[in-house]
Parts: structure tokens; C-alpha cells; sequence
């Protein structure tokens, strides 16, 4: 094999301007290498953070700018603290700029209320600077420190003008809902869109998922529900299949209603009514027999029930529910129901609309909006529809004694010409993409197609987008994960037209992003898992361990030496399962299902003899392991071992347990095949059993392989 050229040496005024910015020339790769960043990937990064960097003089004058903009800044963007018990802990401090004669004043405007002025200036001295010719003084603030959590605002006044940034007070840490106790709790993970009743048109909706919280928590005992991100996609045909590639992660897929339950539906004209009654049923007889899932062809039928019911008269009572729900969105939500007004005339992209149309603050935007105005309620509506549903699903968990109910799921981003980058422009990067540097699986890396926020804009801005993302997640739900946790700590942008391995990591502020979360959580009485596998640095795991933020542990990946790892000596801060929706259900894996696809596909990178040897070898191991402790005799089936390997992540001291809803049906095929778009037909596979024979909701009590898995976890219709 040839050996790997090496980039030719960074010039050192351009990885100083990097090292500022958080944009790493060098990096660790997955067997331990440092490997150095292309000069040109470096500055293309740069690029798309709008910092200049092609010569040596651009990297020195760009760097002395963000200096200058520092020292011109009067108060910080915003401030972010920590909570911490400990007597001895560091005091909160922040600074203020102000020209030596200027006369300063400092307060904290409280979230609920009311100012506190007891914000101490300190004696310690900071080198000053000269700005624009005039001296300038960084003085050193004491903040107190037994501010109520929340988000208040840090106000200076110099020379009788206010400056002020937002101030954000957060827990120590996160714990876990105080009902769960001691005691390990388990759930189960689906996609929703795969888990169907009779009654739905054709894929999984909300119903579904306050039947299905509701059987599990009354009838086993189960802790939460875990579901794919219901991120909305665009509307209009093409819908996207993927639910990590969705077109914004604050508002959700109207996809998942349930026609029936809105409360218009019963006051539609009796014609209107019995029509569409008759078209969801028959909708659902035809759909739910389908090999693959056609969203498609639900969402246009439901699409013209929507706007059938949409045209219902609000009773005032109602009318008053919907008016506030738009207020308290406020500018988000008319911004979001303009791109998809927009989006059903011109197309989900609108990097192809016309010029004056893809900048929302033209005046185009702003006629458009004005001549539009019952297709752009129509979506507020849809939101404020879908947001009640959620809702009647967290509260059916609740209902049935679950301890935290619904869990949703946070994509890393989103669509590059979806709603939230035309929306959010600002905040997003662009001339690059996202992904991950070439590893074991991966050996070119991957680009996953998304635009990454920008870490100084969301500073810039106060993190009040990230803040009402994780509100509206939250808002109804009682835990949420992190799709590729790490995100919060660092991101691999890759430029436009370069390969994924010519990327590089851009850092992020951890503590900021961490903690944001963590007070949002806390706020909302819910548990955060963040999804840590991979190449994960040990010190990260640590500090969301330190922060009360789960990790994820999956079964199949838990090896040393060539050996599975005991479960005793899995980590307790963590949500364990045997698989995950990247990989086949355990029947499928135990099969080797997945070297056949890939095989099929084209995407083995060495012999298929050596993986059969590879896969052989490690189901082995398994079995022996599984014997060995007591949990499977000799002899037994798949059936056996899947029992026995759910039995053997339930002896880990793992706070959580999740159990995979196709593994208790006994499904085979798995959700995604990773490296493939049209290839495979990815987050399109209805639920069903090891035969492919459709499985619903209403069939769960007559599985007997459910009952024994959840016997296996601990659970049973006498709640253990």
C-alpha cells in the first residue's frame, strides 16, 4: 500500500488564526495518528466562518481584527455559568469594557423580574488596549453567585447608554427523574413511522404512539417510549425519508397526525366528514399492506383532510388556545410557515427559488407573505395541531406510570436549503458540510450533507436558537437524544467540492452548549442521552457524566481483546441496548443479514470470506460468553440467544435500558443501510415479524416473543 502523503507544513500566522477560531490543523485519527490538515482545507473553513486567510498578511490582519473586536466590544455576547455547590469554587466573574473616563454602572435584570445590583467590581487588573486611538479599560465584575437559574440579562451602562447580554444560569447537573429511583428503567425504541395500527393511513402518527406508551407503561412497566426525530421534512412530494435530514429541527412533521383526533374533524358538513372518513379507511386498508412505507401518498391525503378541517371555525375557546400558541412562537413560526408556503410553490430547495425570494428579509418575501396569508396560517395551524398530539402522547406515558415518558430524538442537523438555513442563515456556515474523517468502517470518511451552525454566531446570538430548539423538543417529552453528542464539543466541517477526508474538527464552546442543555432539561424535568460512540475522547464522556448527561452503551460494540465485556464492568452512566437502527434487529445480526447486504451493495472494504470468518467468529464468542454466565443452554435457537443477550445488558449497571421494538416483534431487516441513498430503501420498512408479514399494534398482545424479552429485562405485566 502506498504510503499516505503528508500536507505540506502549516504556515504559522495561519494556524494561529485557526487556533482562534477553533479550527484544528492537526487532528488524532481513529487509530491514533495525529494527522496533519491540508493549508487549503484550513483556510476554506476559515472561509465559511467569513474570516480571510489566503496569505500571511490576510491571516495576521484577521487575527488582529478579532483581537480589536474583542476590546470594541463593551459586555460579552453572553454568559454562561455553572452552578456549583462546592464552598471553594472559583467566584463568577465577567468584564466590561469602557474607555478610562467613561462612568460605568452594572445590574442583572432577572428572568422573573426584578434587577440585582449587587454585581461587584473587583480590583484585579487586565493590561488595557487602545481602540480607535482611545484607551480602554477591561474591569473585572463579580457576579453573585446565588442568582436563580434561568436567563436573565447582564446590563452595563456606560455613559448613559445600556449594553446588555444575556446571562444564563445553569444546575450543577442534571439527575434523573425522581420516580425512577434506584431502580434500572427500560423502554422501547421504535420508528414511529414503522410502527402502524390498522387505523393509520398508511404509517405510524401520534395515536400510535400514546397506544403504544400506554400498553407498554400499563401492561409492563416500561420507564419511556423512544422515537426517531419527528423533525418536519419539506412538504411537497419527494417528502425525505431520512428523519436525520430533516429541513428544521424545531417543528415537527405534520406527517404524524392523526386526522381523527382533531377536534374540527367531528364538525366537518356531514358529506365532508363521511368522505374523509371513507378516504382514511380506505387509505389504510391499501397502505398498511404495502411492502415498503409511501409517505407520499399519506401526506397527500392527509394534506387534503387538513385543509378540509383547517377551514373549520375555531369555537373562541379554541381560537384563544391557537392565538397564544402563535404568540409564544412568535417570529419563528411565521418564518418557518413562509418557507413551507413558499417551499409547495417554488420546491423544498430554495437555493433554486427565484433571487429576490431566497432572502426573508426581501421585499418579495414580505409580498408574497402579505398575498398569501391561508396558506401561511394554514402551516402555522399544522404546528400548533401536531404540538397538541405530542402533547395527548406524553401525557397517555405519564398516564401509564411512566417515569419519563416519551423520549425524542435530536438529528445533528439539517438540510442545507431546508427551512431552519433560510431562516437561521445567520447562525448557519455555509460553503461547507458535516460529517466524519475516515474510520475503521468509513475508510473515505463521510459527508452527511449538512450545514454546520457557526460557534461564533451562536455566541453572536446569544444561543437563542439551540435554546428554543431544545424548548420545543422538550416541551412535551420527558428525555431527548443526542444524535452524535459530540457535535456539542466539535464538528468535522468539510468544504464544498472536497472529499470527507479533506475536512478538518471546528471546536465549539462545550461548556456553554453542555450547560444550556442541561438547564433546559432541568426546566423541563427530563433525561438526556447523549449517542457517544465512536471514537470518543475519555475526558468527554466525563465531563456529560460529570454533568448528568447519559451516554449510550450498544451491546454488539462492547468488545476488548476480541471478547465481549462483561456487563458488570459497562458503565452505569449510560442508556445500553443490544443494537441500534444503523444495524440489522438481533435476528438479522445473529444471521449476518448485514454482510449479506453490504456484500450485495458493493460496500464490503475486504473479502466477504473475511467477514463470514469475522461475524462467525464474533457470534461465537457470544454464545460462548452467554452459556458461560448461565443465560442460555446449549443448543437454543436465535430465538434463545436474543432473550439472553437482552438479559445480559439488563445485568449491566446501566441507568437505562432500551430494547429495540422490531427486536420484540421479531423483525429482521434493518431501518438503515449506512453508505447507501437509493441502494437500499432506507427508514422506508414497515414493522414486521421474521417472516416480512406486517406487524401491528393491535397484535402486540398475542407475541409471545415480546412477553419473554421483556421478561428478560426484568419487566412483566406485574411490573416486575
Amino acid at each position: 500500500m502506498a504510503k499516505k502523503a503528508t500536507p505540506p507544513q502549516i504556515d504559522p500566522d495561519l494556524a494561529a488564526l485557526a487556533a482562534a477560531y477553533g479550527v484544528s490543523v492537526e487532528y488524532v485519527d481513529q487509530v491514533g495518528v495525529p494527522t496533519q490538515v491540508a493549508a487549503d482545507s484550513v483556510r476554506a473553513v476559515l472561509a465559511a466562518l467569513g474570516v480571510a486567510a489566503k496569505t500571511a498578511a490576510q491571516c495576521r490582519r484577521s487575527l488582529a481584527d478579532l483581537k480589536l473586536l474583542h476590546w470594541a466590544s463593551i459586555v460579552p455576547p453572553v454568559i454562561v455559568l455553572r452552578r456549583i455547590a462546592e464552598p471553594d469554587s472559583e467566584p463568577w466573574e465577567t468584564w466590561v469594557h469602557a474607555r478610562s473616563s467613561d462612568a460605568v454602572r452594572v445590574w442583572i435584570e432577572l428572568e422573573e423580574g426584578g434587577r440585582r445590583f449587587d454585581v461587584a467590581r473587583t480590583d484585579r487588573k487586565v493590561k488595557p488596549a487602545q481602540v480607535d486611538g482611545e484607551r480602554v479599560e477591561e474591569l473585572i465584575f463579580r457576579v453573585p453567585s446565588d442568582l436563580p437559574l434561568g436567563w436573565h440579562e447582564f446590563v452595563a451602562e456606560v455613559d448613559g447608554a445600556e449594553h446588555r447580554c444575556s446571562l444564563v444560569v445553569c444546575p450543577e447537573r442534571l439527575e434523573m427523574p425522581g420516580s425512577t429511583g434506584s431502580r434500572q428503567g427500560w423502554g422501547v425504541a421504535t420508528q414511529l413511522y414503522s410502527a402502524r395500527s390498522h387505523r393509520s393511513w398508511g404509517t405510524g402518527d401520534l395515536a400510535d404512539l400514546s397506544e403504544m406508551a400506554s400498553w407498554f407503561g400499563r401492561e409492563h412497566g416500561a420507564s419511556f417510549m423512544l422515537v426517531n426525530p419527528l423533525h418536519a421534512c419539506a412538504p411537497t412530494p419527494g417528502m425525505e425519508p431520512s428523519p436525520y435530514l430533516p429541513v428544521t429541527r424545531r417543528y415537527v412533521n405534520p406527517l404524524y397526525l392523526r386526522i381523527e383526533q382533531i377536534p374540527e374533524f367531528a364538525y366537518l358538513p356531514p358529506d365532508v366528514l363521511a368522505e374523509v372518513a371513507r378516504d382514511g379507511a380506505a387509505l389504510a386498508a391499501a397502505l398498511n399492506t404495502d411492502e415498503l412505507l409511501n409517505r407520499d401518498e399519506t401526506w397527500a391525503h392527509k394534506r387534503a383532510a387538513l385543509v378540509k378541517i383547517h377551514e373549520v371555525e375555531l369555537s373562541p375557546g379554541r381560537a384563544c388556545e391557537y392565538a397564544a400558541f402563535c404568540e409564544a412562537e412568535g417570529e419563528s413560526l411565521d418564518q418557518f410557515a413562509a418557507w413551507c408556503a413558499l417551499a409547495e410553490v417554488h420546491g423544498p430547495q430554495w437555493d433554486e427559488w427565484p433571487a429576490e425570494l431566497q432572502d426573508r428579509h426581501s421585499e418579495a418575501v414580505a409580498e408574497f407573505v402579505a398575498n398569501n396569508p391561508g396558506s401561511i396560517d394554514f402551516y402555522r395551524w399544522l404546528q400548533w395541531i401536531v404540538d397538541q398530539q405530542m402533547g395527548q402522547a406524553q401525557q397517555a406515558a405519564i398516564d401509564a406510570g411512566m417515569p419519563v415518558g416519551v423520549m425524542h430524538d435530536l438529528a445533528v442537523g439539517v438540510h442545507r436549503f431546508g427551512a431552519d438555513t433560510w431562516t437561521d442563515g445567520d447562525v448557519m456556515a455555509s460553503g461547507v458540510t458535516v460529517g466524519a474523517p475516515p474510520d475503521a468502517f468509513n475508510q473515505v470518511g463521510q459527508n452527511w450533507s449538512q450545514p454546520p451552525m457557526r460557534p461564533d454566531q451562536l455566541a453572536a446570538t446569544g444561543y437563542a436558537s439551540y435554546r428554543d430548539m431544545l424548548r420545543t423538543l422538550l416541551r412535551h417529552s420527558g428525555g431527548l437524544r443526542i444524535d452524535h453528542v459530540l457535535g456539542l464539543f466539535r464538528l468535522w466541517w468539510i468544504p464544498d467540492g472536497k472529499a470527507a477526508s479533506a475536512g478538518t474538527y471546528v471546536r465549539y464552546d462545550h461548556h456553554a452548549m453542555v450547560n444550556i442543555l442541561v438547564l433546559e432539561a432541568h426546566r423541563a424535568g427530563a433525561v438526556i442521552v447523549g449517542e457517544d460512540l465512536g471514537t470518543v475522547e475519555p475526558w468527554v464522556s466525563d465531563f456529560l457524566a460529570e454533568r448528568g448527561v447519559l451516554g449510550t452503551t450498544i451491546l454488539w460494540f462492547e468488545r476488548a481483546d476480541g471478547e465481549p465485556v462483561p456487563p458488570q464492568d459497562w458503565r452505569a452512566n449510560a442508556m445500553a441496548a443490544v443494537t441500534v437502527h444503523d444495524l440489522p434487529p438481533t435476528l438479522g445480526y445473529l444471521a449476518g443479514d448485514h454482510v449479506a447486504l453490504r456484500q450485495e451493495l458493493g460496500l464490503l472494504t475486504r473479502p466477504v470470506e473475511q467477514e463470514w470468518a469475522a461475524h462467525a467468529e464474533e457470534i461465537d464468542s457470544w454464545r460462548q460468553t452467554l452459556e458461560r454466565d448461565g443465560l442460555l443452554r446449549p443448543g437454543a435457537g436465535e430465538a434463545g440467544i436474543v432473550n439472553a443477550l437482552h438479559r445480559f445488558v439488563a445485568w449491566s449497571p446501566a441507568k437505562l435500558v432500551a430494547v429495540s421494538l422490531a427486536d420484540l416483534v421479531g423483525e429482521r431487516r434493518t431501518q438503515n443501510q449506512p453508505g447507501t441513498k437509493d441502494e437500499y430503501p432506507n427508514w422506508r420498512v414497515p414493522l414486521a415479524d421474521s417472516e416480512g408479514v406486517p406487524v401491528f399494534i393491535e397484535d402486540f398482545p398475542k407475541i409471545a416473543r415480546m412477553e419473554q424479552i421483556i421478561n428478560a429485562l426484568g419487566g412483566s405485566a406485574k411490573h416486575g
